[in-house]
């Protein structure tokens, strides 16, 4: 039994200490850029207002907690609103995209079907060239879905380069799979429904995590097609009130029966309530990440 290690094999030495020591000092610093911003904006929203006020609107280390900021934009107003039309247009938008994603996936794997090329055509064409803003703009228009919560879906329904990772995966497929079930007398939906979709779960679970966070954190095309602020999505609100920073009055609170905490904290706490669904979700998807990625990159 060899005991060469693995490094040794290769020919690679294996890093001294001091390098070892310094790789890990960098990675240290780089969480540390990334993790304290993050901890900033969670203590903000929870500290108490005078703190706040007296930090002069950034608080790293809270002097105990406060939840008034999180009870005020949940009060009913507009941004409890905002956080319903996110969530519904996260969650219908997302299932709309992968069916359709994996239908036109479906289609575009199997090369002997009817309008194969020119369909392969538009796709490749569409990963190329954009549409661009005005031409999208007078379609949604002359479609009617201005100020609809449909304009929020429809136009970034189906990607294209998603469409050519789900069918790189579908034609990883073993063909011997979709003949045996065909010889049996299924259809070709019964063959989508109950062979390719099973053994696509990894690859559309990345497919709709992706969707889900293009949904979740698109503001643009509401600011485009919605002029009704009442159903304007989180990622505006949040733009509206943070970065441009817009005062929240209590009216756009809703409800409020408390003393208004001070700006900062609710911007803040609309920033942690917009990231914490992404940090909730990508956890129990992770696991399907990398096969997914990676087999439908390098199949094909």
């Amino acid at each position: 039994m060899s005991t060469h290690r693995p490094h040794l094999v290769l020919g690679m030495p294996r890093p001294g200490i001091a390098l070892r020591s310094v790789k890990g000092v960098v990675l240290t610093l780089c969480c540390l850029v990334v993790l304290v911003p993050f901890l900033g904006v969670l203590a903000t929203s929870i500290a108490p207002p005078k703190q706040v006020a007296a930090a002069g609107g950034f608080v790293l280390f809270p002097k105990g907690i406060d939840l008034s900021s999180y009870r005020a934009i949940f009060a009913g107003g507009v941004v409890t609103r905002s956080i319903v039309v996110s969530v519904l247009v996260t969650v219908v938008g997302t299932l709309v995209s992968v069916t359709c994603t994996a239908l036109l996936a479906y289609v575009l794997a199997r090369p002997k079907v009817f309008g194969y090329r020119p369909l392969m055509t538009t796709v490749l064409v569409a990963i190329l060239f954009g549409p661009g803003i005005i031409p999208s703009y007078l379609v949604v228009k002359q479609l009617g879905l201005l100020d609809s919560y449909w304009a929020l879906i429809l136009p970034t329904a189906v990607s294209a380069f998603n469409v050519i990772v789900v069918r790189s995966f579908f034609m990883g497929i073993p063909p011997e799979l979709i003949e045996a079930a065909t010889i049996d007398g299924a259809g070709e939906f019964q063959v989508f429904r109950r062979i390719v979709i099973p053994l696509s779960k990894a690859s559309l679970s990345v497919i709709g995590l992706f969707y889900a966070v293009g949904y979740w954190n698109a503001f643009f095309t509401a600011l485009l097609y919605i002029n009704d602020n009442a159903k304007w999505p989180l990622q505006l609100i949040l733009r509206t009130y943070v970065v441009d920073q817009s005062a929240l009055t209590g009216s756009a609170l809703g409800s409020v029966t408390e003393a208004i905490p001070p700006q900062q904290s609710i911007q803040m706490a609309i920033l942690v309530v917009s990231i914490v669904p992404i940090l909730i979700v990508y956890p129990f998807l992770q696991r399907h990440f990398a096969k997914g990625v990676l087999t439908g990159a390098v199949k094909g």
